[in-house]
C-alpha cells in the first residue's frame, strides 16, 4: 500500500471516529418514577393494592426499569401512620398513594407539597380531606368509593328480596365520615321502613349495637362499610346468622362470608383509576386541578345459600341484575 493510501485511510478512520456517538450515550437513561405508598394493614390484609401496580403497569410502568414503590405499612396501628407518612416525605417520592380515609389524614399531615393521590371510602370534602370534589386543591386528589345513591338502593333490593321486612339497624361508625346513614333513614320514610342506627365507634360497642338490635326487634341490618366494620366483619355475619337477622352490605367480601346481599363500588376498579392519576401526576399535572373521582362500576352479588337458610326466594329481577350469584 502507498503512503498516500495509508494516509487516506487515516483520515477516513478519523472522520468516522468524530462523527460516532460515544459509547453508552446512544439513548437518554430512563426516568424512574418514584411513588410512595402508606397502607393501614400488610401486604395482606391490604390485597387492593395489587390493583394499583397493575393500573401501572397496564400504563407502561414497570418495577425496576421505570418505576420503584417505597411501601409503609401500619399493621393495622393507627398511631403508626403519622411517623410512616414522615418517612415516606424523607424519602421525596414523586408522588404518594395513600389506601383509606383514615390512612390519607395522615399523609395530608405529613406534607403540603409532594402530591398525594388517595382512595377513600369516605366523603373527602366532609372529612376535610379536599375542598371540593370538581377542584379539590392543594397537593391531594383521588378516588371516593361513595355514591350518592347507593344507600336508597340498598334498601331497595331489600324490599325486593323480602318484601315484609318494616324494622332494619344502620350498622354505622359516625367518625367514619359519609352520607350512607342519612340517605338510608330518607329511602326508609319512601319505602315505609322503620330505620334505627346502631352506632359504632370501636370494636367494644358492637355487643351493645347488637342488643339494642335484639331489643327493637330487627328483621334485616344495613351495614355502612369502613374500617371499623370491614375488619369485624365475620362478628358482624356471625351475629346476623345467629339472630336470623338478613345482613345486607357495601361490596363483595361480605356476600362471599355470608350476607344476603352486597351492593357497592367495584373497589379494586377504583384503586385502578387511582392509577390513572399517579400517571398523570407523574407526567406534570397538578393534583388541585383532578377532580375526585366517584364510582362509575358497581356489583351486585347475591348469596342463595344465605337465601335459602333464611326461606327466603330471589326475584328474578334481582337475579338478573346480579353480577355474582353464589350458591
Amino acid at each position: 500500500m502507498t503512503p498516500i493510501s495509508i494516509l487516506g485511510s487515516a483520515v477516513v478512520a478519523a472522520l468516522i471516529l468524530l462523527w460516532a456517538p460515544p459509547t453508552g450515550h446512544t439513548q437518554p437513561a430512563t426516568k424512574v418514577a418514584r411513588v410512595g405508598v402508606l397502607a393501614f394493614g400488610t401486604p395482606e390484609t391490604d390485597p387492593n393494592l395489587s390493583s394499583l401496580r397493575e393500573g401501572l403497569r397496564d400504563l407502561g410502568y414497570a418495577e425496576g426499569r421505570n418505576l420503584a414503590l417505597e411501601y409503609r405499612y401500619a399493621g393495622g396501628q393507627t398511631d403508626r401512620l403519622p411517623g410512616l407518612a414522615l418517612e415516606l416525605v424523607r424519602l421525596k417520592p414523586d408522588v404518594i398513594f395513600a389506601l383509606g380515609g383514615d390512612v390519607a389524614p395522615a399523609a395530608r399531615t405529613a406534607t403540603t407539597t409532594i402530591p398525594i393521590v388517595v382512595s377513600v371510602s369516605n366523603d373527602p370534602v366532609r372529612s376535610g380531606l379536599v375542598a371540593s370534589f370538581a377542584r379539590p386543591g392543594g397537593n391531594i386528589t383521588g378516588v371516593t368509593f361513595i355514591s350518592s345513591d347507593l344507600a336508597a338502593k340498598r334498601l331497595q333490593l331489600l324490599k325486593e328480596i323480602a318484601p315484609k321486612v318494616t324494622r332494619v339497624g344502620v350498622l354505622w361508625n359516625p367518625d367514619h365520615i359519609d352520607p350512607e346513614h342519612r340517605e338510608t333513614q330518607a329511602a326508609g320514610r319512601a319505602l315505609d321502613v322503620q330505620i334505627h342506627s346502631l352506632e359504632v365507634r370501636g370494636p367494644a360497642d358492637f355487643e351493645e349495637a347488637f342488643r339494642a338490635a335484639a331489643a327493637a326487634r330487627l328483621e334485616a341490618i344495613v351495614v355502612v362499610s369502613s374500617r371499623l366494620t370491614t375488619l369485624n366483619r365475620y362478628r358482624i355475619v356471625e351475629h346476623a346468622a345467629r339472630t336470623h337477622t338478613l345482613l345486607v352490605t357495601g361490596w363483595g367480601p361480605w356476600a362471599d362470608s355470608g350476607a344476603l346481599v352486597s351492593y357497592g363500588p367495584d373497589i379494586n376498579l377504583a384503586v385502578r383509576h387511582a392509577a390513572t392519576y399517579v400517571d398523570r401526576i407523574l407526567k406534570g399535572a397538578r393534583p388541585a386541578d383532578l377532580p375526585i373521582q366517584l364510582p362509575t362500576n358497581f356489583e351486585l352479588v347475591v348469596n342463595l345459600k344465605t337465601a335459602r337458610a333464611y326461606g327466603l326466594s330471589i326475584p328474578s329481577s334481582v337475579r338478573a341484575r346480579a353480577d355474582k350469584i353464589i350458591e
